[in-house]
């Protein structure tokens, strides 16, 4: 059989692309494979009064991987106060332990459980949830024992104050296909900033919103701005997952990495997705947190165009 050299190259791309797929996958594997190692082992070791003491755990857990899912899971540590004060400003009750697990990635069965046993045995946290002890589910969040810490205050003093009718914070945005945008190409338009993560479920259900919306409005001065948060919550998606979710929904607005000036800029933002609507002039005129149906964006958008 006769290959040019047009089929070779071809070839030969293809199969660089599968072999580095696998590659790809075989990573995530072993390091949801380390997670659950790593989890297996809080579970039987964590006792109330006595804190956990990572330089012990990374004498344990020594492999790439495993120090990866480590990192990952300190840095949630320390999300999980801002994000149930926030939760609880934003919708006046508890998150339930499953959205907790969407919000942070946390897949294996019980890490929820265990990245809220870390948060109460930690001297260093406020005791400022209440669990109830058949489920686990949280029951209650004292604000107020979160306030008076200086670490935690500042971001709960922004989710109380509100979003509607400041100005819109400025950002350049690097696009995934590697260009930039920056905010002041967008002047003079309604846009729609949408803040989301890989695989998010509340995230996948707005999005054909989102596409529908854009394509409705985009003749009008209007653009969706979607802002993706993989890298800041060091959850393990390749690119090749980004540029799939693209494809599969048709998008049809500009999607850039998250970085976390911008992440700051917008409160520290830790629910998703979050979405934030501004008008012509820059200023920001309704703040939308969690799924929102497309009736209500599309009344929101119409009034302001």
């Amino acid at each position: 059989m006769f290959f040019s050299v047009k089929n070779w190259t071809s070839m030969t791309l293809a199969l660089a692309f599968f072999l580095g797929m696998l590659f790809i996958v075989s990573g995530q594997q072993h390091e949801r494979a380390a997670e659950k190692k790593i989890v297996r082992y809080l579970q039987n070791n964590l006792k109330p009064g006595k804190p956990l003491l990572v330089t012990e755990l990374h004498q344990m857990f020594s492999l790439p991987e495993e120090r990866k899912v480590l990192s990952r899971l300190y840095n949630i540590f320390f999300k999980i106060p801002n994000f149930l004060a926030q939760y609880y400003v934003i919708h006046n009750q508890p998150p339930k332990l499953h959205q907790i697990a969407e919000q942070f990635d946390l897949t294996i069965p019980g890490e929820v459980d265990v990245i809220l046993k870390i948060v109460e045995y930690d001297s260093r946290v406020p005791r400022f949830i209440t669990r109830d002890p058949v489920n686990g589910e949280i029951i209650n969040i004292d604000l107020e024992k979160i306030r008076a810490d200086a670490r935690f205050n500042k971001i709960i003093e922004r989710s109380i104050a509100g979003w509607e009718g400041k100005q819109a914070p400025g950002f350049v945005l690097q696009l995934l296909d590697g260009t930039d945008l920056k905010l002041t190409q967008l002047e003079g338009k309604v846009r729609l900033v949408y803040f989301w993560f890989s695989n998010c479920p509340p995230c996948m259900k707005i999005t054909p919103h989102l596409v529908s919306l854009q394509k409705r409005f985009m003749a009008q001065n209007f653009s969706v701005i979607g802002l993706n948060a993989d890298r800041i919550l060091e959850l393990s998606y390749p690119e090749s997952e980004r540029l799939s979710y693209l494809e599969k929904y048709k998008i049809n607005f500009p999607i850039g990495h998250l970085t976390g000036k911008v992440q700051e800029a917008y409160g520290g933002i830790q629910l998703f997705p979050s979405l934030f609507l501004v008008d012509k002039k820059g200023i920001i005129r309704r703040h939308f947190v969690n799924y929102q149906d497309e009736a209500t964006l599309l009344k929101a958008i119409s009034e302001i165009l």
